[in-house]
């Protein structure tokens, strides 16, 4: 079996699908990686390096591609800026894995399957014990998290920790994290280790215990219950008047915080918008916003998808690139993922099998035997 790995041309997408470590575990007399050159070098995997654990270095996409049975990337296939087209690269009956974004991209996969490819979007990946080790969604919601926080303070205009100096004591910066997933979790833990007092806010019960345990205040809603979550573990779409009220009360909480971050999604669906203009001019000038669901129309109303801006005096940052903002750790999380993939999909031979009864490939293929499977 021949996997290929090419470079990514996503702009400021500096990860690498499979990096040198998670070559090394697959690697074998029945299967050989080929890595387009420069690949890694983003995410400080140097060619070397990738020769050292087996891999073929080409410099050529069209011999990168040409004879693969499997190709991985992060993100979907795009065209290259010297015209190149990856979809027309990718060799008929070969597996396709990367973060297709689905619901955005149906003439990709109506291409694909036209070419007879059978393509996998990682981030449909079931939230069940079996696939947890294949998650690259909560993978990259850990950096978006992290990241939220790191970039919320770099913006903002105080400490976040409570400092004793000369000139006195310094009060600890506020911090309301709006949304209690992964990333919500994770900012919390975030802003917690940087000193700040932290508030959580979700619509799930369920998820008050695991704010608190971070050290955080868990901000309670009448509306809440457990009818609020979806199967998948995602917090449901609400009325519009249920909307009103969750409103009504982030506001409170919203007027008092120096950093806020939201989290809150709706899978294939657009962001709820949480934070009107109003809320917006009740916060104190300096404060922050970082919306981190900007890539689908942002939990605030003054959002801009890929830029900061200033509103009533308050940083609205509205980046999109936090998820690919650590491409060292990115790389590794997500060349575990394909490795544990790619392992589950196997047989004793080293060949692929695409077996649709298996909950874990009836999830995440969305072309196939040259059909579209995914639905919205």
């Amino acid at each position: 079996m021949r996997i290929a790995v090419p470079k990514e041309h996503t702009p400021l997408d500096q990860r690498v699908a499979m990096t040198p470590q998670s070559i090394k575990r697959l690697a074998s007399d029945e299967v050989q990686f080929v890595v387009e050159s420069g690949a890694g070098l983003g995410a400080s995997f140097t060619d070397d390096e990738y020769r050292d654990v087996g891999a073929e270095i080409v410099q050529d996409p069209k011999a990168l591609f040409e004879r693969a049975d499997v190709v991985t990337k992060i993100n979907s296939p795009v065209k290259r800026e010297d015209g190149t087209d990856e979809v027309e690269l990718i060799p008929s009956g070969a597996l396709f894995l990367a973060q297709m974004r689905p619901h955005e991209n149906a003439d990709v996969l109506k291409r694909l399957a036209e070419r007879g490819v059978t393509s996998f979007s990682m981030e449909l990946m079931p939230r069940t014990t079996l696939a947890q080790r294949m998650d690259c969604l909560s993978a990259f919601s850990t950096v978006a998290g992290y990241m939220a926080v790191v970039r919320g303070a770099e913006a903002g205009s105080k400490f976040f920790p409570m400092l004793t100096t000369a000139a006195g004591t310094i009060p600890p910066a506020n911090v309301f994290i709006i949304g209690a997933g992964v990333a919500g979790l994770q900012a919390i833990a975030t802003a917690r280790r940087l000193g700040a007092v932290v508030e959580g806010f979700d619509i799930r019960p369920e998820t008050k215990e695991q704010v608190q345990s971070l050290g955080a205040t868990f901000v309670e809603w009448e509306g809440a219950s457990d009818e609020m979550q979806t199967e998948g573990g995602y917090a449901k779409e609400v009325s519009a008047e249920e909307e009103e009220r969750e409103q009504q009360l982030l506001a409170n909480h919203i007027a008092k915080s120096d950093v806020v971050v939201t989290t809150a999604l709706v899978p294939g669906r657009p962001a709820p918008k949480l934070i009107s203009e109003e809320m917006v001019k009740g916060m104190r000038p300096g404060s922050v916003i970082v919306d981190l669901a900007a890539e689908t129309g942002g939990n605030c109303e003054l959002t801009v998808k890929g830029d900061v801006v200033e509103r009533h005096g308050v940083l609205i940052l509205g980046q999109t690139d936090l998820a690919a903002s650590l491409p060292v750790h990115g790389s590794l999380m997500f060349g575990r993922i394909v490795s544990v993939l790619l392992q589950h999909i196997m047989n004793e031979e080293s060949k692929i099998v695409i077996d649709l009864d298996d909950e874990i490939t009836a999830a995440i293929a969305v072309t196939h035997d040259g059909n579209v499977r995914y639905q919205q």
